[in-house]
């Protein structure tokens, strides 16, 4: 595999410069009301990470900050976030290390008084990093799944994780999501004293009535993910080929978007070819998350790696809809096996097929299953908390400021 070298990527020669046009560290006023906060994302697509981002612009007003975001990459993000229009700015960069954004953001915390800035992603690490040595500001990195495991791409992986790391050397916290996370990072040289654990955390919803569906016969599981390789997609549709041998009614519903065409053409290829077309069905993109959950019996989670602690599987117990996953990094720290859900084994067919028939065996199980993934969302994963855990680390890095 190669390398990615200090030399192709010359880092110390941007931040040169750059650090030299900043004059003088920024002297930050307080501006009326509450601290502003400058979330520095992507903003290309809507899934897990853009939905912690969208929760925390929504509810860290209530412990004290005032959330603002910046797209580098706008696509769906300001369109399907429901944050008010003074929350948003576009800052579109032309390529992976087109710095012109830096003097935009440069301008915009300067002119809007942002006390803290927040990062969410390599690239964004970067470009933080940056703006963070020029107006002299301080930055929090929101570290949601390992990088360096984050998809199949094993050079872009490799790429984004030495970005990262090179990125966060002036960072002044680290919010990591899970226990796993934490021993990933700590495994990067970062700090114990850097990391601050924020589990993610989603809103209640109304859950499903279980019991009222103790009669029906047909299981209604479902996918909810951008889908992209290291969902394990392939191996749910190998599953559902073994499970049509039974005689069990399970059907598969896959929501969601497909991180390129070609991806999805290879996906709707592997249904023909299975002959599971009677048994799945792709109804793509949908901005109701929940809604589309709580049509389920069981959410389905496949994934091969790369999980931090998924969204979707917390909204699936707030909606009291068991999980079927993998036992991938911080999931099972979500979903106990065979308590709130089930965990397979990752990349096997025989494992996950085994979770489908055990839970699809009794219905009865399943309505305890469901009432006991409603309580675990309402006692340890709300937007409430995730939010306030947050706040606690933005108060922490301003006090030592």
């Amino acid at each position: 595999m190669s390398t990615v070298t200090h030399s192709q990527i010359n880092f110390d020669a941007m931040i040169a410069p750059l650090a030299m046009l900043g004059d003088l560290p920024l002297q930050v006023q307080q501006p009326d009301g509450l601290p502003r906060v400058l979330h520095i994302i992507n903003g290309e697509h809507f899934s897990g990470a853009e939905r912690v981002q969208q929760l925390l612009g929504k509810r860290l007003g209530e412990f004290g900050f005032d959330a603002r975001f910046a797209c580098v990459k706008p696509n769906r993000f300001p369109d399907l976030c429901g944050l008010e229009h003074r929350q948003l700015l576009e800052t579109p960069m032309r390529g992976r290390f087109d710095l012109r954004v830096i003097t935009q953001l440069s301008k915009y915390v300067r002119e809007n008084s942002i006390a803290l800035l927040h990062a969410h992603t390599p690239r964004t690490a970067m470009i933080t990093s940056l703006v963070a040595l020029r107006t002299g500001l301080p930055w929090v990195y929101h570290v949601h799944s390992p990088t360096s495991r984050d998809s199949t791409r094993g050079f872009v992986n490799q790429m984004n994780s030495w970005i990262e790391r090179y990125s966060i050397c002036n960072c002044n916290c680290l919010i990591i999501v899970s226990a796993s996370l934490a021993k990933e990072m700590r495994r990067l040289g970062v700090a114990e004293q850097q990391l601050v654990t924020v589990p993610n955390g989603v809103p209640a919803i109304e859950p499903i009535d279980s019991r009222a569906r103790i009669a029906e016969s047909r299981w209604r599981l479902g996918i909810v993910a951008l889908m992209r390789p290291r969902k394990g997609v392939e191996v749910a549709l190998q599953a559902m080929q073994r499970l049509k041998a039974t005689d069990r009614s399970v059907t598969l519903e896959l929501i969601g978007g497909f991180e390129t065409n070609e991806y999805q053409r290879q996906i709707m290829q592997m249904v023909q070819d299975l002959q599971v077309q009677d048994m799945v069905k792709w109804t793509g993109f949908t901005s109701d998350v929940p809604e589309a959950i709580r049509r389920l019996d069981a959410l389905v989670l496949p994934s091969l790696f790369g999980e931090g602690m998924p969204m979707v599987v917390l909204e699936a117990l707030a909606a009291a809809v068991p999980v079927i996953a993998t036992s991938v990094e911080g999931t099972p720290e979500v979903v106990r096996d065979g308590v709130e859900g089930l965990l397979a084994e990752p990349r096997s067919v025989e494992s996950l097929v085994g979770k489908i028939e055990t839970l699809t065996a009794d219905r009865t199980s399943w309505v305890a299953m469901s009432d006991r993934a409603l309580r675990r969302h309402r006692e340890h994963y709300s937007d409430t908390r995730m939010a306030q855990g947050v706040a606690a680390a933005y108060d922490r890095v301003l006090s030592l400021r």
